[in-house]
């Protein structure tokens, strides 16, 4: 049973998790699963994993929305980068759920500080604000969609944090238009995940519906400046390594404290 305080804590929780996918076109599980397990007080970590997937999918789907209109999504690609990764996230999903909750989570927020300097390190590459799918850059797609895909199953996550780089890697778009793009497979991989999850009964549906709907604002406050910040070079990257390096130290932190 969700208790009130767990309901205004997964409300605020929420908002910022819709913050964070409307901002950076990621983070949103990155954040939403330690939320749910050290804010709101879930106590089963595959629990908080399977809930995140489908309310950040459920986000993230709002917020390519709000971009789309923007005409930052480069629909060809995205789908391409999606197709092939739903099949990764199934896989990696099935596996996930075979690993210790907490070692879980350790691995993830390592994961996470590696992804964090690769994007510090290119953060003054601007890229290019229109591309399309061409023989070149669809090997690159299928394989890197393959692999972020199944990480993305395998720690629960939606993987923007994953997607937005390896689009800008596979294709040389902006920054901008990769956090645009990454939003169709954020979702499409948070419903793989999250089906593989719900079969096994490991979803809070009351939960995922709260996270949800405090989403929804935050979701048009991020996205609102992120297109200010847009304008800035380098400044959309750094936001994203700050992001992902802060909550990948406080989930380190906790698990060594727990063990």
């Amino acid at each position: 049973m969700m208790t009130v305080m767990q309901g205004a804590l997964g409300l605020a929780s929420g908002a910022l998790v819709g913050f964070s996918l409307g901002l950076v076109g990621g983070g949103g599980s990155i954040l939403a699963v330690p939320l749910m397990v050290y804010v709101v007080g879930v106590p089963e970590p595959h629990v908080a994993i399977g809930t995140s997937a489908i309310a950040v999918a459920a986000n993230a789907a709002v917020n390519l929305g709000n971009h789309a209109r923007g005409g930052n999504v480069h629909w060809s690609c995205a789908l391409v980068f999606a197709a092939a990764g739903i099949a990764g996230a199934l896989g990696g999903s099935i596996l996930g759920k075979q690993v210790d909750g907490q070692n879980l989570l350790a691995l993830f927020a390592v994961l996470m500080l590696v992804i964090a300097v690769l994007m510090l390190k290119t953060r003054a590459q601007v890229g290019e604000h229109r591309v399309e799918i061409s023989m070149s850059n669809t090997p690159s797609l299928l394989a890197l969609g393959l692999v972020t895909g199944a990480l993305s199953g395998f720690f629960g996550i939606g993987g923007g944090f994953l997607i937005v780089p390896a689009l800008m890697a596979a294709t040389g778009m902006s920054i901008m238009s990769a956090i645009s793009s990454s939003l169709v497979a954020v979702t499409a991989f948070g419903l793989t995940t999250a089906s593989s999850y719900a079969w096994s009964g490991l979803i809070s549906w009351k939960l995922a519906l709260v996270f949800i709907l405090g989403g929804l604002l935050g979701g048009l406050l991020g996205t609102s400046l992120a297109r200010h910040l847009s304008l800035r070079r380098g400044a959309l990257n750094t936001v994203f390594a700050s992001i992902i390096i802060v909550v990948a130290l406080y989930m380190l932190a906790r698990n060594i404290y727990i063990t």
